[in-house]
């Protein structure tokens, strides 16, 4: 008992082993929807995913998508919501024709990993076309002998739509000689046949013209009508015949139009008009007229359009042959249409990936189905693609097929790849279609930005005006898209103090410099800094460039003369004993130019002298001489005008004036110069109060000058023989440091020490320059120019060493 048990649990195990194996080799389950024809856009049909048992989100991440067998788009899936759409109107006489059920088959293809649901929607037909009857009159010859009860047969209504909503009943008005009856015929459909109700008489009426009405079953129902015309005869008592019922012909589709197909002919063994026989097709649909036509007299049958065996395989024609009298008989002919290998075969892509990254491994590239419209071996098909390609055809089920690469790519060995898919029926001759796929490498960033040069130097002349563009810095990047687009950026400069982000900026998308600010190479000859460029991948990879930008000097400041001062009340008036022998120093132009190289290069020219040729200036150096021995005959006063110019483009220059007075010994007073005593004399008041105040100002000048006249000749006598002898004197040894040391670029590239004093007996003070009058703005390039240093004294009586 035991035993018998455990034997019917392992055939029961068994059994449920069979049973899963199966479950797991069948395709995936079929789904079925209905929906009404002519239903509006947007239609909710369905949840597919619900009904699939998928999650909504699963749409969206494996890019769900809904492929009709047709590869028309009539369903639309809502990747949000999960549901299936209409995306068009369904016309299903379109779709399917008389063919019922009408079904719309489609598949639900989901990506990553591959997944297909088959599916069908189901195409419900609505009462949306009236019966039609192809011919507007119908024409019946009856014998006034034929008795009642006859039947005769009529052309039947073509109605589109199926079911109840076809076509269901015929009326005949006015029906007081006929009515109509129904017969249904192998195929389905049903056609009225009219029959006689009471006989005919052609005496008394030789025609009658009655109206068909078709009627379908429609709610509300709809109807169609046409003429029937009713020729009472005479009496014929023989009908025509066939000497067959059936014919049966075989065409190629490629039979051209006009050709003959068959001919079928009737015997009638009436004489007269009554053995006269004429062709006709009845019950012939819209196709059969629009593809055939028959010669009424000889019966032949010819083709009237092309015939495509993809659209209509076979033909089932009736032909009527009637004779002078009405009689007639009818017979069938069956044409069979041949497949010829015509139409190529097609290629339908569902789903396609034009970018793999190159670091993937058998990505999927496409999906496709194949599918040829021939039938037999016109309709078998190859499909493949190049050889030296790293992809491969993989066959999935039923026609489709998915494009794999085999391993990973190289996006720097070849960025693009050119994929053609054959398929190739196994027809005679073979036809074939081509289909291109152009699959990009998409690139990794692994290839940082590299600078054209690992150094840049720039050049900007001083006083440029803002935003100059001063220079461009380029990267390039090997890789591809965002990997190869570079930004650049200014780095933090290694000295704190260099303010970058005040004097240069850099455009981030070219690399062009530009300065923000005028620059100034007295304050700032060079600076540098460093530039980085980044790519935009994930993670960006960077790298660096030094720029040095020098600063070009420019000739943007003319010579300022340190002595004479121009800028004084009172001229210096330097003296020159008449004693002296030619080249003797009269006094030396001192003057400084706050540029750099050439531009600070300073020469000297005597512009206007009182007496030409007495007096000559030193070009570089400015020293003034004499250029002949003194006389007499020459004036006590002279005014010299020197002209200080730089070397620059173009030049800058200075003038200053100079006074000289010609003493026989340095115990003549100083006289003024004409032009003060002009001044002077061109100032006197004309009125009472300006005299007063006048006689005022000479006693307070007058005591100030006194007082000055005592404190120099106290410090005269001090001197002891350098004062007796009329001379200022100039200290021995190192020069005091309360004095002013000039140094400078261009022609005064010494250090000058210098004091300014009048003699003791002049009538004037004595002066001494302790700080110069501006500073020094060429101090702060020392290194430039070296020489020995030279002590010099300027004063109104020169002590030449």
């Amino acid at each position: 008992m035991e035993t018998r048990e455990a034997f019917v649990l392992w055939k029961r195990q068994v059994l449920i082993l069979f049973v899963l194996l199966g479950l797991s080799q069948a395709g995936p389950e079929l789904v079925r929807y209905s929906v009404a024809e002519e239903t509006e856009i947007g239609y909710f049909v369905a949840n597919l995913a619900r009904d699939l048992g998928l999650e909504v989100e699963e749409l969206s991440s494996r890019e769900a998508r809904v492929v009709s067998d047709d590869n028309e788009k009539h369903l639309h899936l809502d990747l949000l919501t999960g549901d299936l759409l209409l995306s068009g109107k369904l016309d299903r006489e379109e779709l399917c024709g008389s063919k019922e059920p009408c079904v719309l088959h489609f598949q639900m293809v989901l990506e990553n990993p591959l997944q297909f649901f088959r599916a069908e929607l189901h195409i419900k037909d609505i009462n949306d076309h009236s019966p039609t009857f192809l011919d507007k009159e119908i024409l019946i010859k009856i014998s006034e002998s034929t008795t009642t009860g006859t039947t005769f047969q009529m052309e039947s209504a073509q109605d589109l739509d199926i079911g109840s909503n076809g076509l269901q009943n015929y009326t005949i008005v006015p029906n007081s000689h006929f009515y109509i009856k129904i017969r249904d015929n192998e195929d389905g459909k049903i056609y009225p046949e009219l029959v006689l109700h009471r006989a005919l008489d052609h005496e008394e009426e030789p025609e009658l013209r009655l109206t068909l009405v078709a009627l379908d079953g429609g709610s509300p129902p709809r109807s169609g009508t046409t003429l029937v015309l009713i020729k009472v005869l005479d009496i014929n008592d023989n009908a025509p015949e066939f000497p067959q019922r059936l014919y049966e012909v075989q065409v190629l589709e490629d039979t051209p139009v006009g050709s003959w197909i068959i001919t079928t002919s009737a015997k009638d063994l009436d004489a007269g008009n009554y053995g006269k026989i004429s062709y006709t097709f009845v019950h012939a649909a819209e196709d059969i007229r629009k593809t055939f036509e028959i010669n009424p007299v000889s019966g032949e049958v010819h083709l009237r359009s092309r015939l495509d065996f993809e659209v209509i395989q076979s033909y089932t024609i009736k032909i009527q042959a009637t004779d002078g009298g009405g009689l007639s008989e009818e017979c069938t002919l069956l044409v069979t249409v041949i497949d010829i290998n015509d139409n190529p075969p097609e290629v339908i892509m569902s789903s396609i990936t034009k970018i793999i990254p190159e670091n993937a491994s058998e990505t999927l590239v496409a999906l496709f189905s194949v599918r040829d419209q021939d039938a037999g071996e016109n309709g078998r098909i190859v499909c493949s693609i190049q050889d030296d390609l790293p992809f491969f055809l993989k066959p999935t089920f039923k026609n489709f097929y998915t494009l794999v690469s085999e391993k990973a790519l190289d996006r720097e060995e070849k960025a693009e790849y050119n994929i053609t898919i054959t398929v190739t029926d196994m027809g005679t001759p073979r036809l074939k279609t081509q289909h291109n796929i152009t699959v990009l490498v998409s690139d990794v960033n692994d290839n940082a930005p590299a600078f054209t040069q690992a150094s840049y130097t720039l050049r900007v002349r001083e006083n440029n005006s803002p935003a100059l563009h001063i220079g461009t810095v380029s990267a390039t990047d090997t890789d591809a898209g965002a990997n190869a687009q570079v930004t650049y950026l200014l780095l933090p400069p290694a000295d704190p103090h260099v303010p970058l982000v005040s004097l240069v900026s850099i455009n981030a998308d070219n690399g062009h410099l530009f300065a923000l600010r005028s620059l100034d190479y007295e304050a700032l000859r060079a600076f540098e800094f460093r530039v980085g460029a980044a790519d935009r991948g994930s993670p960006p990879l960077s790298s660096q460039a030094l720029v040095r930008v020098l600063v070009e000097d420019d000739n943007d400041n003319a010579p300022f003369v340190l002595y004479p001062l121009q800028n004084t009340s009172a001229p210096c008036t330097e003296l020159l004993p008449r004693a002296a022998e030619p080249g003797y120093l009269v006094t030396k132009v001192v003057a400084v130019d706050g540029d750099a190289g050439q531009n600070a290069w300073l020469s000297y020219q005597l512009l206007k002298a009182t007496e030409p040729g007495l007096f000559g200036v030193w070009a570089h150096n400015g020293e003034v001489r004499t250029a002949r021995p003194l006389s007499e005959r020459d004036a006590a006063r002279h005014r010299l005008l020197v002209l200080v110019k730089d070397n620059g483009e173009p030049p800058l220059s200075a003038s200053v004036t100079l006074h000289v007075l010609l003493v026989d010994g340095f115990s003549q007073p100083h006289l003024p110069p004409p032009e003060a005593e002009a001044e002077a004399a061109a100032a006197a008041p004309a009125d009472p109060l300006t005299v007063y105040l006048v006689v005022a100002l000479a006693s307070v000048s007058s005591l100030f000058l006194f007082s000055v006249l005592v404190f120099v000749v106290v410090r005269l006598c001090g001197r002891g023989g350098a004062a007796r002898a009329g001379r200022c004197s100039v200290p021995e040894g190192p020069f005091p440091g309360h004095l002013v040391d000039v140094s400078g670029t261009g022609t005064l590239s010494h250090s000058y020490q210098y004091e300014v004093c009048l003699t003791g007996d002049s009538g004037t003070s004595e002066f001494k320059f302790l700080k110069p009058i501006i500073p020094n703005p060429a101090a702060q390039d020392t290194g430039r120019h070296t020489g020995e240093k030279e002590n010099f004294r300027i004063s109104f009586g020169f002590n030449d060493k």
